[in-house]
């Protein structure tokens, strides 16, 4: 499973952000995310076995119990891939950023007049 698709379900960024704050047993998790989500003990357990599985999630017995922990080299693997991507979004920031810095030097009026202006010539 690709690693998009196992964060693009609630449950599991759910559940990685409970691992997140550090290990927890299974027997937590599911109840967290029964009262949350609404789901069964079942599901839930589906859910950390695709984090297992997909290698978001290891587990270690403790006794009778299980205990989830985050394994964050896939999570570096999703950073590198979005930080492909960040510049998009940074060029964004800083024509926002200019726009403001712009907006604060002019008198309010003036700023004000300058977005009526703009409003007429969008229509």
């Amino acid at each position: 499973m690709h690693a998009f698709d196992v964060l693009g379900d609630p449950v599991r960024r759910r559940i990685l952000e409970l691992l997140a704050r550090g290990e927890l047993a299974a027997g937590e998790i599911s109840a967290i995310v029964e009262r949350e989500f609404g789901i069964s003990q079942p599901a839930v357990s589906q859910h950390l076995r695709v984090l297992r599985d997909s290698g978001f999630a290891t587990v270690r017995p403790a006794g009778a119990r299980r205990l989830y922990a985050v394994d964050p080299t896939p999570l570096r693997e999703v950073a590198e891939w979005v930080d492909r991507y960040r510049r998009y979004w940074n060029e964004s920031f800083d024509s926002l950023d200019a726009h403001l810095a712009e907006m604060q030097r002019k008198p309010a009026g003036v700023a004000r007049a300058d977005r009526t202006k703009q409003r007429r010539r969008s229509k």
